[in-house]
This record gives C-alpha cells, sequence and structure tokens, in this order.
C-alpha cells in the first residue's frame, strides 16, 4: 500500500546509560532514528529516555551485563523480536582499569576488561551478523581507542583490549567483504566521561562527549572503516606510532599511571 511509511532506521547501541553510548543515544534520536539500548542499569536507563519524551515506541531498553555473553546475545534478540534487525549495531560497552602486572588481583581485572571489550564486542555482534549478511545491508560499529596505538604505563588492561578491537573489526571487516555489512572501527581520542574523570594526567584535545557522538555520527553514516576522532588525535596517533621505541618510552617516563581499582575490604 502507497500510503504505508517505512519505519524510521534503528540503531542498536551497548553501554548507552552513560558518557559517550549516551550521547550517542541522544544523537541518533535527535536525527529521528528509532533507538535499541543496552545497559545493566536499566531502570536508569529508561527514566533518561522518558525524560527525552522517548517512548516505547521510539526506544526499547534491554537490560543486560556485557560481560555475559548469554546476557548480550539474549538482549540483541529481543530487540530483534520487539523492535526488528538494526540498521547500525555500536558496540560501546567498556571498561578502564589501571594494573599493575606485580599484583595477584590486578589478574581478574585483565580477565574482566577483556570479557567486556573484547568478548562482550563480539557477542554484541554475533546475533546481528547472519541476518544482516541475508538483508544485505547494515553496518557493525566497535568502539576502541587511541590508547589501542602504542601501549602506556599502568594501561596494559585497557591498551590491549582495545588494540584487539581494532584487529578484531579489521577481521570481520574482510569477512563482511561483498555482503553489504560495513564494518567500522572508531578511535576516541580523550572525551570527558565517567572513565577518564579520575586520569591523573594532561588529555589534550579533550572533547565532550556530546561532540564526539556527533563526529561518530558523521563518521558511521560515511561507513569509514577506520577513524580517529579528532582528527588531531589521529595526527598524534601516526606519530606515536613511528616513534622509536627508545624516545617512545623516554617521552611517557614520568606520566601517570592509571589508577587501579580500590582494594576490596
Amino acid at each position: 500500500m502507497s500510503g504505508l511509511r517505512a519505519p524510521a532506521p534503528l540503531v542498536f547501541v551497548t553501554g548507552a546509560s552513560s558518557g559517550i553510548g549516551q550521547a550517542l543515544a541522544a544523537r541518533y534520536a535527535a536525527s529521528g532514528w528509532r533507538l535499541a539500548l543496552v545497559a545493566r542499569r536499566g531502570g536508569e536507563l529508561r527514566a533518561w529516555a522518558d525524560g527525552r519524551g522517548l517512548d516505547a515506541a521510539r526506544c526499547g531498553v534491554y537490560p543486560a551485563d556485557v560481560a555475559r555473553s548469554e546476557d548480550i546475545v539474549a538482549a540483541a534478540q529481543q530487540c530483534i523480536a520487539a523492535q526488528g534487525l538494526p540498521d547500525v549495531v555500536i558496540a560501546n560497552a567498556g571498561i578502564s582499569v589501571g594494573i599493575d602486572t606485580a599484583e595477584r588481583e590486578d589478574l581478574e581485572v585483565l580477565r574482566e576488561t577483556f570479557a567486556v571489550n573484547n568478548v562482550g564486542v563480539a557477542a554484541t555482534f554475533h546475533p546481528f551478523v547472519g541476518p544482516m549478511r541475508q538483508r544485505g545491508s547494515g553496518t557493525l560499529v566497535g568502539i576502541a581507542s587511541v590508547a589501542a596505538i602504542r601501549g602506556l604505563p599502568g594501561h596494559g588492561a585497557y591498551c590491549a583490549s582495545k588494540a584487539a578491537v581494532v584487529a578484531y573489526c579489521e577481521s570481520l571487516r574482510g569477512e563482511l567483504r561483498g555482503s553489504g555489512v560495513a564494518v567500522s572501527t572508531l578511535l576516541p581520542g580523550y572525551v570527558a566521561t565517567p572513565l577518564t574523570a579520575r586520569n591523573p594526567y594532561p588529555m589534550p584535545f579533550l572533547l565532550t562527549a556530546e561532540r564526539f557522538a556527533d563526529l561518530a555520527f558523521r563518521a558511521i553514516e560515511a561507513r569509514a572503516s577506520y577513524r580517529v576522532i579528532p582528527w588531531q588525535m589521529g595526527v598524534v596517533a601516526k606519530l606515536l606510532r613511528v616513534l622509536p621505541n627508545a624516545l617512545f618510552d623516554r617521552v611517557f617516563a614520568g606520566r601517570g599511571r592509571k589508577p587501579r581499582r580500590p582494594r576490596s575490604g
């Protein structure tokens, strides 16, 4: 029937209860997209959506812990059943905690970081790959970080996990070539979020979460395969990549370390 309108496009975002994820949700909502939002704090997320006038028809909320593969896979399946297959899937959920390899308890922090930042990304994409390939369209977005470029003191877990996101998304992009499904890897520089609030060192080219979301939205719309945001950090990243190890080590010798998780008890 010619009078029927196609539904607005749908974006699926993990880690949507704060920071970059919430800013991305707001940016997509402002452009008329429907939202499928995932976070552990489902009640807070629903309250945020209601406060913006985003009712259940515009915004579905799916409580899930991305560290648990069964949780995020179930959330994705619920989204497909309730709202349809998304046009864009953004695997944004991540954690950033400093570690010291000499401390036994920090091995568990490393394990948790990879469970969220890496297995969580793959588990987020998993339910959508087959249906998107069958449809012949869609975009899968992995949120990495400029921290993927070089290993920084005290950042072993975060840097390694984000480097793995870059490599994983590159592999997936090759696997999906010719299918109509794009894979975009976004590498934020410093963004003002709860994750960066405790960083004890300067953060050049710091962006608000809203500004990052706007630039990310444009990159995703352009189906960019790889984008450092902002571009200035992309220049810095390229310079760091080619810096000889001896010079790199001297430059970062006195840099503050990422704070470790407080000891329990």
